[in-house]
């Protein structure tokens, strides 16, 4: 089955502050900020919601086809995509702007100021859906340019093809009539709990309400695992334990995609979800949203431990 993932592509650059904001600002002055922190070292990541997802899916022995758009600066990302056999050819590089960029700098309280440089993604990607078989396809529409969302959404429901539709972080800069038309007809509806809240009181609908739109409503619970809603019935899939939690970050993109191979595999929706859970669990083990590593056997020794 072919899976196409659209979304993101970015390079995060994490800095630490080896102090505290708060010994920095004055609060009489806070109208007049004008602060420079030296920062102790830079860490680049790969990200964006797009590479994290396509990154999982390819240890999961998946080859996605990634629908996004790139800066100029292009080169050691798609070495890193190539590295894990996930193709480049369908990724629009735009040519006179920077590859989208996020400047996080987290001093000794956890406390983090970010800038962020959407560059590429602020121009639509492209793919000619014909290519698609929608017997035998599925897609996942993750948080990037929002007129590809619109777009993608859109070519699915015309095509017949099953979608994910998960509007995550962009979800401020949606009105309630888009919104609402790419949530209308998708297969899943996937949000964590608060960003789930915010799509209720954007189009005005309950949960119920929702899934008169939507066949199922995947909401992820953090350390509470995921809660599935389906018209017939509600029901939690707990947590995986992972061995040490480092850092949760991208562990919600990880999840994504054991769902994804759950579907690819015909699994019920319960079982997929739990696969998204495993899957998240490796995430969750490392720092950094493509920094964790495990095998098709790693992963399905943890997955036979949730049914024993």
């Amino acid at each position: 089955m072919d899976i196409i993932v659209s979304g993101s592509l970015a390079y995060d650059r994490i800095m630490d502050f080896q102090g505290y904001f708060a010994d920095h600002i004055i609060p009489e002055k806070i109208h007049l900020i004008n602060i420079s922190f030296t920062v102790n070292d830079m860490r680049e990541n790969f990200g964006g919601t797009a590479g994290n997802i396509a990154y999982a899916l390819s240890m999961l022995d998946e080859r996605p086809v990634l629908l996004a758009t790139i800066g100029h600066d292009y080169g050691r990302y798609f070495e890193w995509l190539t590295k894990h056999n996930i193709g480049t050819d369908t990724i629009k590089i735009i040519e006179d702007q920077f590859t989208a960029t996020a400047y996080i700098t987290t001093d000794l309280a956890d406390n983090q100021i970010t800038g962020f440089n959407p560059g590429a993604m602020k121009y639509r990607s492209s793919f000619d859906f014909n290519r698609a078989k929608p017997d035998d396809c599925i897609m996942i529409v993750a948080p990037g340019n929002l007129d590809d969302m619109k777009h993608y959404s859109q070519a699915c429901k015309q095509k017949g093809i099953d979608y994910i539709f998960d509007p995550g972080q962009s979800l401020p800069m949606w009105n309630k009539e888009d919104l609402i038309q790419c949530i209308e007809g998708s297969h899943i509806l996937i949000s964590n709990d608060y960003e789930l809240e915010l799509i209720m009181e954007k189009v005005n609908k309950d949960r119920k309400a929702l899934l008169q739109l939507t066949d199922n409503i995947i909401t992820t619970l953090g350390e509470g695992g995921s809660r599935i809603c389906t018209p017939e019935c509600e029901t939690i899939i707990p947590a995986v334990i992972p061995n040490e939690v480092v850092d949760p970050t991208g562990a919600g993109d990880a999840y994504r995609s054991g769902l994804i191979k759950g579907m690819v595999l015909g699994k019920s929706i319960e079982q997929c979800a739990t696969m998204g859970s495993v899957t998240a669990s490796f995430a969750i083990e490392s720092y950094g949203t493509q920094e964790y590593r495990f095998t098709m056997d790693d992963f399905n020794r943890r997955l036979e431990s949730c049914s024993s």
